[in-house]
């Protein structure tokens, strides 16, 4: 079965987003994997985590999308702190019991499996993003795209507020 690829986009293009937003990068590491009765849950979890988001309004769970599944990391975008957080603790959405089954299976064995996560709030300006050859992808896939022209060019003209200088 061939996977098609999606388009790709010639343009440089930047990311535009109004107000803050929260970066989260999360990811598991199979330490033993003759012990798939360990890491397959885990493995298995994020997948019906991101699709339960997806299917789900914005404006409801804060969550603006993701880069996509791959084995070393994710990179998802939420709208605040507070969506990621209220998701994480709620006992009625996917995370909430796979994290404290995970817990559960893991409390005699934590070398087993890695777990990780960073958490990053990037207020508005902030940042800035580039894809030049790129299908939309980052910050890019779920933000609005458009030209990285005019004040867009270099990426000291795509952040808002002033970069700090080397001295």
């Amino acid at each position: 079965m061939v996977i098609p690829m999606p388009p790709i986009d010639p343009r440089r293009m930047s990311a535009r987003i109004e107000g803050d937003f929260v970066v989260f990068l999360i990811g598991l590491r199979i330490n033993a994997w003759h012990k798939p009765q360990k890491w397959f849950p885990a493995l298995m979890a994020m997948p019906r985590m991101l699709q339960e988001l997806a299917a789900r309004p914005v404006e409801e769970t804060g969550f603006l999308g993701h880069n996509g599944l791959n084995r070393h990391c994710i990179v998802q975008y939420w709208r605040s702190f507070d969506h990621l957080e209220s998701y994480a603790r709620a006992p009625d959405r996917s995370h909430f019991p796979a994290w404290t089954a995970f817990n559960a299976r893991m409390k005699d064995s934590r070398g087993d499996v890695g777990i990780w996560h960073e958490t990053y709030l990037v207020r508005a300006g902030d940042f800035e993003a580039i894809y030049s050859g790129m299908p939309p992808y980052g910050l890019g896939r779920v933000a609005e795209r458009v030209p990285a022209t005019g004040s867009r060019n270099a990426a000291r003209g795509r952040l808002r507020t002033t970069a700090p200088t080397r001295d």
